[in-house]
């Protein structure tokens, strides 16, 4: 993560522990305050209880990960703490967590759906380009 999206003086993190406006699920904790800049900063946190420190350092890597794909609105600092059950959780369900907190602290940024309108859609709910024969497991005649 470049450099001007981390959040890294104490102070700040103190502040944004202190005053920000915090979101829970079973993974992870989500702490926010509002910064006043073109772009959002982050902070990732693991504690003893997450593991030893290969675990840690890991969750942190995946959390650094989520939070640069994640589509966020600008204009937020950001603590994500990772709980107990961070370390043994593979990346897909940190993912979830992840956007599930976003969403509930109205930071993701709306990206526009790539799914094609409903009726688009054939009767059976594939796209119209969907041939059945190039995608069955039955050998062709």
């Amino acid at each position: 993560m470049q450099r001007r999206y981390r959040l890294a003086t104490s102070a700040r993190i103190s502040e944004v522990h202190a005053r920000g406006r915090s979101i829970a699920n079973d993974l992870l904790v989500l702490r926010t305050l509002p910064n006043g800049l073109d772009y959002s900063r982050f902070c990732f946190v693991a504690g003893k209880r997450v593991g030893n420190a290969v675990i840690r350092n890991r969750t942190k890597r995946r959390l650094r990960e989520l939070a640069r794909a994640m589509p966020t609105m600008p204009g937020w600092d950001t603590v994500l703490i990772a709980r107990r059950g961070a370390g043994a959780a593979d990346f897909s369900r940190l993912d979830r967590a992840a956007r599930n907190l976003w969403r509930r602290a109205n930071i993701a940024a709306v990206s526009p759906s790539v799914e094609p309108a409903a009726d688009d859609r054939a009767a059976n709910g594939r796209p119209p380009e969907y041939n059945r024969a190039e995608h069955s497991r039955e050998p062709l005649p």
